[in-house]
């Protein structure tokens, strides 16, 4: 009798037949892309049990951080060795264990730069920060490795590319809920950024009302949220939004910006921002800054911004001589020609106080490193780039969510920027896809890999579920355009789903019968992932406010893929000379018609519109179906 080997057992019969290489290590991705990832020799598995050792010192909540990324991946830790148990040693680089730990590997030296090593031979990983911000990097590296059965023999040395790496709240409409905010700066906790700036241009306390004090269950919110921040090791950025209604040379105005800064310092807010964006500067609100500054106009704009400016830099300074420097965006906050009102910004602003910038437009669709040279010398400073992508509170936006990878961003930014700064959606956890291109463009421009890191962060939305991840990077095809201001896109539309439509569309036109046929059931097998994503999605993302978020854009998806599949099935029909080609089509119309009825989440994004899936791409070919084969005709 032959007796039949099962898989397993079959595996390990071949194996043993050839020369294996044991714990042969793989370079593991890693994102943000590290500066530096050297390979060793060998691989080590973590086991049930480790021992981790913190220096003295080390920050107990970055303890805690690592203890709960152990115990996510199955392993417990203890205080004491056992036998065999390997030794997780963390700590600043500069501590005594630390450094013995390392054994000679000099550690990374920049700000927020940490050095993470892991060693088969003595069994030990080594989570080393050049601070404390550099340590709790090292535990978000030590996230994605220990999601591995093994980890490989390797060095890491890493640092950002910019100071500045995050998110700015100000988009127009429905501002995020507190809660959302929290799970961004946790979220943003996980792909190295630092920065968040509350800055929604609805809050009336921030822009309309600012003079006003918080009423004190917001203030009490807002302090909520400063903690959070600081637990994920995020800059809590206020701004202010005083421009429609400022006198600029007005004491009672100053102090009562001051007086917003200082209630909320008392609650854990440290760095302070004025918004001078959205305003008019062709004339004055008050009297006397005619008085002051003259006749109103671009020039005399720029200087009495200058004026107010500096004299709140000078106040933040008294009250605290390490204080971050002020963050400004002024009124000409796009481009970077020369202009009257950017030369007096240039000759009179505090050097200290950072100017952002948005590009070359207000969505620019690329920029380039002679781009942000000639704004650094527009503005006499390096700038902030506020990156207007994937906000959506603008015309050319609705009825979409802005879920291509982020593009067209010149590596070498990080020598003509000092950070970046996205302007997310009104949909928060939508928004963690671009956002994660953004963060780690700005950790490290010159290894940027943006469809790799689309697929990262749909790995990161679907808890690391192969199925809900294939879906997510389905759905993000279908809303992949990225609009401007003007006529033309930055990004095109579907180009996933638009190339297999046009490789149907070609072998159709070819005349070929097989590769007709192989053609088709492509396409069969695109309309059935299409249809079927949105119910993937839903069951297997790990947070589940990017369903809820994305309800309409998923239902429309849904409907979407069923017309691709009566199309699909038309075509099919009429390939084999079926007259049910004629019914096939005719229910795609319908279910298409049925998917472009279906509207935006009212009052969830600034402008509301129907929801567009694929649109020019998926529409068009569902549309033009029935004469790509000429169906026979239906007999009575």
């Amino acid at each position: 009798m032959t007796r039949r080997i099962g898989l397993p057992l079959l595996a390990a019969t071949l194996m043993s037949s050839f020369p294996v290489a044991a714990h042969a290590a793989t370079r593991p991705a890693i994102f943000p892309a590290p500066a530096e990832l050297t390979l060793g020799s060998g691989a080590m598995t973590l086991g049930r049990t480790v021992t981790l050792s913190a220096a003295p010192g080390t920050d107990p909540a970055t303890v805690a951080v690592v203890e709960q990324i152990l115990k996510d991946a199955g392993v417990a830790t203890a205080q004491r060795s056992g036998r065999d148990t390997a030794r997780i040693v963390i700590g600043r680089a500069d501590a005594a264990l630390v450094r013995r730990a390392l054994a000679g590997i000099t550690p990374d030296a920049q700000p927020e730069g940490y050095t993470l090593t892991v060693t088969p031979a003595t069994n030990t990983i080594v989570l080393a920060g050049h601070d404390a911000d550099g340590l709790f990097h090292a535990a978000q590296t030590l996230r994605q490795l220990v999601a591995r059965a093994e980890l490989p023999a390797l060095t890491i040395r890493d640092h950002p590319a910019m100071p500045v790496r995050g998110t700015i709240e100000g988009f127009y409409g429905k501002p995020w809920t507190m809660t959302e905010r929290a799970r961004h700066l946790d979220f943003l906790a996980t792909v190295k950024a630092n920065t968040y700036v509350y800055s929604p241009k609805d809050d009336p306390y921030a822009r309309d009302r600012w003079r006003e004090a918080y009423p004190a269950a917001t203030l009490a919110q807002l302090g909520t949220l400063a903690a959070v921040a600081a637990r994920d090791h995020v800059d809590m950025v206020y701004a202010i939004s005083p421009g429609p209604s400022i006198c600029f040379s007005a004491p009672a105005d100053l102090r009562a910006l001051e007086d917003k800064f200082d209630a909320l310092r008392a609650i854990g807010i440290h760095r302070f921002y004025v918004a001078l964006d959205d305003i008019e500067y062709t004339k004055w609100n008050c009297d006397a800054d005619r008085t002051a500054f003259g006749p109103s106009g671009a020039a005399a704009a720029g200087k009495a911004q200058a004026q107010l400016l500096n004299a709140v830099q000078a106040g933040l300074t008294r009250r605290d001589p390490k204080a971050p420097p002020l963050i400004m965006v002024p009124t000409e906050y796009y481009d970077a020609k020369e202009t009257p009102y950017k030369a007096a910004l240039r000759q009179y602003l505090d050097p200290k106080v950072v100017v952002q910038w948005t590009g070359t437009d207000v969505v620019p669709p690329a920029i380039s490193i002679p781009d942000a040279k000639a704004a650094t010398k527009a503005f006499g400073r390096k700038t902030l780039l506020w990156d207007n992508y994937p906000v959506n509170d603008y015309a050319q936006s609705a009825g979409r969510l802005l879920l291509a990878p982020y593009a067209r961003r010149e590596a070498g930014l990080s020598g003509e920027l000092t950070g970046i700064l996205s302007n997310p959606m009104n949909q928060e956890a939508p928004s963690r896809v671009a956002v994660t291109g953004v963060v780690a463009f700005a950790w490290n421009d010159r290894d940027y890999d943006p469809d790799r890191t689309q697929a990262f962060a749909a790995r990161a939305l679907a808890g690391d579920d192969d199925a809900a991840t294939a879906a997510l990077l389905t759905f993000f095809d279908t809303q992949h355009l990225a609009p401007t201001f003007g006529s033309q896109p930055w990004q095109e539309q579907a180009p996933r789903l638009h190339a297999l439509l046009d490789r149907v569309r070609d072998a159709l036109a070819r005349g070929d019968a097989a590769a007709r046929r192989a053609a088709l059931a492509d396409l069969t097998r695109a309309a059935d992932d299409l249809a079927n994503a949105p119910d993937t999605i839903r069951a297997g993302v790990a947070d589940p406010s990017f369903a809820e978020q994305a309800r309409p854009w998923l239902d429309a998806t849904a409907l979407w893929g069923r017309a691709l599949q009566q199309a699909a099935a038309g075509l099919g029909a009429a390939d084999a000379g079926s007259p049910a080609a004629t019914r096939y089509f005719a229910a795609a119309r319908a279910l298409a018609a049925q998917a472009a009825a279906i509207n935006s989440i009212p009052g969830a994004t600034r402008i509301d519109g129907p929801i567009r899936i694929a649109d020019g791409v998926l529409d068009r070919f569902v549309a033009d179906a029935p004469g790509l084969i000429a169906a026979p005709a239906a007999t009575e």
